[in-house]
């Protein structure tokens, strides 16, 4: 390969690690890690295997991410740390389809290293961060396919949650 093929290539040196960080959240905050076939869409942007059944799904407003270098920890050339900071509105307990509203501000430190000559997260593995739209729309399609009457009903209300959450 050569030319732009090259360039395009995700996660590569030339880029900045911050893009990596930036497209991975935003897959995050769209839902990827809510089902198995499109967490897979997160494997360019990480360096581990498996993600942990979450039982606690972060549900936010938005995110942002230092883009700066000045604003990074640089640990060496190959390996910074990056601030991310999101905007918390609550989080669903799935076992009991339950909402708790935690408005307020989260701040992590993302580890972005050289990974076979590719920029990858290499931690935190943390629990899914999805957009508020995006988890009532979740909810609402688990609604449809529930058949018992006392889950339908949670799901109703969880949605019914989401909805007024701020």
């Amino acid at each position: 390969m050569s030319g732009p093929a090259v360039l395009a290539q995700t996660g590569g040196l030339d880029q900045s690690p911050a893009e990596i960080v930036k497209k991975y959240f935003a897959l995050d905050q769209k839902g990827a890690k809510l089902d198995s076939l499109s967490f897979e869409a997160l494997a360019p942007y990480r360096d581990w295997e498996e993600e942990p059944v979450w039982g606690r799904v972060v549900v936010i407003r938005g995110f942002s991410v230092a883009e700066h270098y000045s604003q990074w920890d640089i640990v060496d050339r190959l390996e910074v740390v990056i601030p991310v900071t999101f905007e918390v509105i609550g989080a669903v307990y799935m076992e009991t389809a339950g909402f708790v509203p935690e408005s307020g501000i989260e701040e992590i430190r993302v580890r972005v290293k050289s990974v076979r000559s590719r920029w990858r997260i290499v931690e935190p593995v943390m629990p899914p961060h999805v957009g508020q739209k995006r988890m009532i729309n979740f909810v609402r399609e688990a609604f449809v396919k529930e058949t018992e009457p006392d889950k339908r009903a949670s799901l109703a209300q969880l949605r019914d949650e989401l909805r007024k959450a701020q």
